[in-house]
């Protein structure tokens, strides 16, 4: 076994690598960026060293640089996470070339699986299943054009060497093929260093399932059994789960098989992952499915089949790096209960999903258990950069089986409490009370095609919910009197009783909170956890309340409730067990907002990023809604587009400007 390894990551996969080495007496060495000098894979390694600039061009895609690293520190293996260097077969050679060991698959394998249309041709080939389309060498718009008219819509574009959910559109007429095909092309140059674009039959309602494969230096290949992957908003993971609720059993079988299959047709070694489509009538056909793609890595979701197998997949791969055999025999491998992960995004469900940037002001996440594991890579107090994907955690839970694990996953999310960016927290506990989620219905377009059940803008304050976060801010401030009374002078004053009575107006105490702008009201009377609260013209009599430990009991007239409140000093989350609701103390003065925002003026910058389309020019007239710019922040485009119809007075960016957040880009003439 190796004695000290580089791990070529950051975030989150970093510190999850960093946990096994320790645990195997394994040293380890990171490598940050100027803005990861505070991180946390950089605390937890043993030892760690700055290889550039904040951009990952300038860091952590610097394969010489991380080279020199491990040559300077003695590591004798290289373990490269998922994204960043995990796929590229040139870096895999070079770790080779420097005398080390790279920790993941053959660079030859690599490449047979690094162009998507490669890859599709060889599994034909070897019998796997796969989607018609067209992988030609041949990228001319006018050929790319007619194949896709030979193919039919819907179809599918993909760049050929990326994942992730980058470089992907569905085109469902031809007149849309030609922009769809420029954008696609634009992004897999910016994500992946090439633009070459593949097309195939778009499945209609598809289940996304993957199946995780092991292979070693000895001829020896197997599967740890499947995850779904279903839920996903713009082809981007959002719950996995393992086992599917989706297969049968024969169909379960053939997948294993080909994903097998798949590994021992590139001569495979270490972790991979095979990834499928199954069509909507699925498990009923027998053989439903298609190949899409390998994954020459460690996944994101990987968690889940660690959760039902019991396995560390990290030491497999240290393990089968090192030289030693596979660990057990396909038939040794069980599946105990049900797990399932969701990713805690910095990110603003209700403005398109926005990625967020800034400081954890407060994170509060579930107590890790044998049910509920954490994968963070920040802590409360970290930045989430501009420069790298947004996620702040991965929440696993696992239980006896799915039900159970969904209430546990409903619980583990009631926990959450994230200030600072914005967060999807409120979104996933929408999405995990779903039907098609709680159902097992759930294809890989559904959230696209019904994402307004999912985020509730239009929520109105329940008056349950208010009321014990009123409750809660009375009681707070009594304990807050008692113990400045107890700090004083003259503890027994008459002035010191927190009863919440003063002279003039009968004991009333007034709350003002904010709800998403709207300014809410209460008047209340009484103390000791027995109140009468006037609250949007309704007078409520609490009783027995108390607050512990972060949740408020309390009865309303001949109802008991029971609610957690966490509170920041900022901000207060109810959660009632289905839902949370987020309110900001204010002072009875403080005025919320009110009325609609007049047209804007100007087109400005959602978040700092790059200019990467400019699509107008000063004196341009213009139409609402009509794209005048895109830029490119955390891996993604955004579409920037006229807040109203005009003439452009003035445009303030170019192509590859780096932009920061709420700065003009374009100005309309009034």
């Amino acid at each position: 076994m190796f004695e000290k390894i580089l791990i070529a990551n950051r975030g989150e996969i970093a510190c999850r690598v960093i946990r096994s080495c320790r645990r195997l007496g394994i040293r380890t060495v990171a490598v940050y960026s100027e803005a990861d000098a505070d991180a946390q894979h950089v605390r937890q390694a043993d030892e760690a060293y700055c290889i550039g600039g904040p951009r990952p061009a300038d860091s952590y895609l610097r394969g010489d640089a991380i080279l020199a690293v491990a040559r300077h520190s003695g590591a004798q293996a290289i373990h490269p996470g998922y994204g960043f260097l995990s796929e590229n077969a040139d870096f895999a050679d070079a770790v080779e070339a420097a005398g080390l060991v790279f920790i993941g698959p053959k660079a030859a394998s690599m490449r047979k699986m690094g162009s998507k249309a490669g890859a599709k041709q060889l599994m034909e080939t070897a019998g796997v299943p796969v989607v018609p389309g067209y992988t030609g060498e041949d990228q001319s718009t006018a050929t790319l054009q007619a194949e896709a008219d030979r193919i039919g819509y819907p179809l599918m574009i993909k760049a050929a060497h990326g994942g992730g959910g980058k470089g992907m559109r569905i085109v469902r007429e031809a007149g849309e093929f030609v922009a769809s095909l420029e954008s696609c092309q634009r992004e897999a140059a910016n994500a992946f260093g090439r633009d070459r674009v593949l097309l195939e039959r778009y499945v209609e309602k598809p289940r996304h399932i993957e199946i995780q494969v092991f292979g070693d230096r000895f001829g020896g290949a197997m599967h740890l059994n499947e995850r779904e992957c279903s839920a996903q908003r713009r082809y981007q993971k959002v719950l996995e789960e393992s086992p599917s609720p989706f297969l049968s059993p024969e169909l379960r079988r053939a997948m294993g098989e080909a994903a097998v299959l798949a590994a021992r047709t590139i001569d495979y070694v270490n972790a991979g992952t095979v990834e499928f489509i199954v069509g909507q009538d699925g498990p009923a056909s027998g053989a439903n499915f298609y190949f899409m793609e390998i994954n020459t890595r460690l996944q994101v979701e990987h968690p889940v089949t660690e959760m039902v197998t019991g396995l560390d997949l990290v030491e497999w791969q240290l393990r089968i790096a090192a030289g030693e055999p596979l660990p057990l025999t396909q038939e040794e491998v069980r599946q105990d209960g049900h797990a399932i992960e969701v990713r805690l995004y910095a990110e603003d469900p209700e403005a398109g999903f926005l990625p967020g940037s800034g400081r954890l002001e407060r994170l509060r996440l579930p107590r890790p258990d044998a049910g509920v594991r954490i994968d963070a890579g920040v802590v409360e107090g970290d930045t989430v950069t501009i420069f790298y994907d947004p996620m702040i955690a991965k929440l696993i839970v696992h239980d006896r089986d799915r039900p159970t694990a969904l209430a546990r996953l409903r619980d583990a999310l009631s926990q959450c409490a994230i200030e600072g960016p914005k967060s999807n927290v409120a979104f996933l506990e929408r999405l995990v009370r779903h039907p098609a989620v709680v159902g097992g219905t759930i294809d890989t377009g559904y959230l696209d095609r019904h994402l307004d059940e999912f985020t509730g803008t239009d929520e109105a304050a329940d008056a349950d919910m208010v009321l014990a976060a009123a409750v809660a801010v009375l009681i707070e401030q009594e304990r807050l009197t008692r113990e400045r009374a107890l700090a004083s002078a003259d503890p027994h004053s008459p002035w010191a009783i927190a009863d919440g009575w003063r002279l003039g107006h009968g004991s009333r105490r007034s709350i003002a909170l904010l709800h998403r702008g709207q300014r809410l009201e209460l008047h209340a009377q009484g103390s000791g956890g027995d109140y009468r609260i006037e609250f949007a013209g309704d007078s409520h009599r609490i009783a027995g309340a108390r607050l512990a430990d972060g949740r408020i009991s309390f009865r309303i007239g001949d109802r008991g409730l029971r609610m957690s409140v966490i509170d920041d000093g900022r901000t207060r989350v109810v959660h009632d067990g289905d839902r949370r609701l987020q309110l900001q103390p204010v002072a009875m003065y403080q005025a919320g907002t009110t009325g609609d925002a007049a047209a804007a003026d100007a087109l400005t910058a959602p978040m700092p990023g790059r200019v990467v389309v400019v699509r107008v020019g000063e004196g341009d007239e213009v139409e609402a809604g009509q794209e005048l710019m895109v830029i490119e922040a955390m891996k993604m485009e955004l579409s920037l587009k006229a807040p109203r119809g005009g003439t452009v007075a003035q445009v303030q960016a170019a192509v590859g400007d780096f932009v920061d957040a709420d700065v003009v880009l374009v100005a309309l003439a009034s």
